[in-house]
């Protein structure tokens, strides 16, 4: 009886250090991942002030607009809202005398994406940059410099 203890003795102890040394284990690559996210988000922070030079300009806000994606289907919607960064303070009026244009436009667009079209970051920089593309070649006073995505839900 006394061999049956010590062998199921050393078989606990044996699995607590295997415990141990796996979570010793994780903990270690997860606080290595933390560290080199840290690392990058520092690195990032010291190149934002340089982009702090640039002043924005105007901001134009638009309302939101609900359209259906062209998804086999059309099960899924896009809800956006955005914001028009101007390139300088007279453009103001010609946006807003041309709203109707700017809502077609950018109406025209969204309803032509599918899902996996605007799902990526990449996918939703292309979009800004085609809808910003639309706009600029109709606006006399100016240029769209910059769009921002204030709300993006698809469902």
């Amino acid at each position: 009886m006394s061999n049956k203890i010590l062998v199921l003795l050393i078989g606990v102890m044996m699995m607590l250090l295997l415990g141990l040394g796996g979570g010793l284990f994780m903990m270690w690559n997860k606080l290595s991942a933390l560290n080199a996210q840290s690392m990058a988000n520092a690195s990032v922070q010291d190149g934002s002030t340089s982009n702090q030079d640039h002043p924005v300009g105007p901001i134009f806000s638009l309302e939101t607009f609900i359209v259906n994606l062209a998804d086999k289907g059309g099960n899924r919607y896009l809800r956006v809202t955005m914001d028009l960064e101007l390139g300088n303070p007279e453009m103001e009026s010609e946006v807003s005398q041309r709203l109707p244009q700017v809502r077609d436009s950018i109406l025209m667009i969204l309803p032509t994406k599918r899902f996996e079209d605007i799902s990526t970051v990449q996918g939703k920089t292309a979009l800004r940059d085609e809808i910003m593309e639309t706009m600029n070649a109709y606006l006399l006073k100016g240029k769209i410099t910059n769009i921002y995505f204030k709300e993006f839900v698809v469902q």
